[in-house]
Formats: C-alpha cells, structure tokens, sequence
C-alpha cells in the first residue's frame, strides 16, 4: 500500500537558469496532450535500447494510462524556453519496485529521465535540467536521498547523474536491465547546486 506520508510536489514550475540563459519548466504529463509526442520519443533510436517502450500507439497508450494512475510517481515533460524536450518519472522509492533492492528511508525519492527531442542531444541541457529537478525534490526537508538506477550500459547518463553528485552503489537485477543504483545525498547536492549558481 502507498504511504500516506508521500508529500505531493508542485507543478508546473520553472526557473531561469542564468548559466544558459534559458527557462527551464516541468509540468505534469497530461495523457490527451502528450501520448502522441511520449509514444514518438518512445520509438527514437537513442531511446529505445534503454526504455524498450517502442510499441504501437494503442499499446503505449494503456502504459502511459497504467503509469499515470501510480500513487507513488508523477510523470512530468521538461521544457527549455516552453518547448517539450524530455521525459520525466518522479517517484517516492516506497512504492516502487526499487524499494526491494536497498534499504530505504520513508522519504527517498528517485528520477528516471530522457532527452526525447533528439534536436537537443548533445546541446548541454540534460545536466540544468537535472539539476533544476533535484532542487525541486530537496525541497522535502525530510528528503535526504534521491535514487537513480540508469542501465549500466548508458554510459552518457551515468556521466551525467555522476555529475549532478550521484554516487555508484551496486549493480542491481531489475525486471528489465541490469541497473546502476546511484545515490545522490542532499550534502552533495547541495554544494553542486551552490557551485552552479
């Protein structure tokens, strides 16, 4: 059962990020608006290795239903200057199936993310973006950790998790890939987000 204690997050939100003179904004994945721009992303090259969600409209259309009614997550779109570029899962760790493969504090919270506009690949925006998001979870002030668990192979994206101020765990067996449990603690969050400032 999903903990009472989950603290609901706000969104939309955004910040102008002086270092690339852009805004950064997340909002709430809205199934009417976004299923047709998710399920495309899905089937892009750079993505599919790792979300191996390339699947039908139809098929994709009952994951997204299926994710959107899941207690312990919120799915968000990631814009630079209003324009959709990527993907988001916010999840509380209690909930969800990575809760089984550490021991978990009541308020850990953890992201999955993508660039899905492969036009911004490249461009130095996945670590703002990031780090805009991590902000947004440390403002729980009983959040100490946020989690990450990208496929070992995504070498990219664990450069990148690495960078915001993540730690490698271990390596863990999930249903689907073989992930890289990373952990970011609010300390060294906090003086990465200090230093990007």
């Amino acid at each position: 059962m999903v903990s009472k204690l989950f603290i609901k997050q706000t969104f939309p939100f955004q910040i102008y990020d002086s270092n690339i003179n852009k805004t950064i904004s997340f909002r709430e994945v809205d199934f009417d608006r976004d299923v047709k721009l998710l399920h495309s992303w899905m089937n892009e090259n750079h993505v599919v290795p790792y979300w191996k969600l390339d699947l039908s409209l139809t098929d994709y259309s009952i994951h997204l239903r299926n994710f959107l009614k899941c207690e312990h997550q919120t799915l968000l779109i990631g814009e630079i200057d209003g324009v959709p570029i990527s993907y988001w899962e916010s999840y509380w760790v209690k909930g969800d199936i990575i809760e089984n493969y550490y021991e978990f504090n009541e308020y850990d919270q953890g992201v999955h993310l993508l660039i899905g506009d492969k036009d911004y690949l490249g461009k130095g925006l996945i670590y703002p973006l990031l780090m805009t998001i991590l902000s947004q979870k440390f403002q729980v002030s009983l959040t100490e950790k946020v989690i990450a668990e990208p496929d070992v192979r995504n070498e990219k994206m664990i450069h990148v998790f690495k960078k915001c101020g993540f730690t490698p765990i271990k390596e863990v067996e999930l249903p689907d890939k073989t992930g890289l449990l990373m952990f970011c603690e609010r300390s060294t969050f906090e003086r990465r987000w200090t230093d990007w400032q």
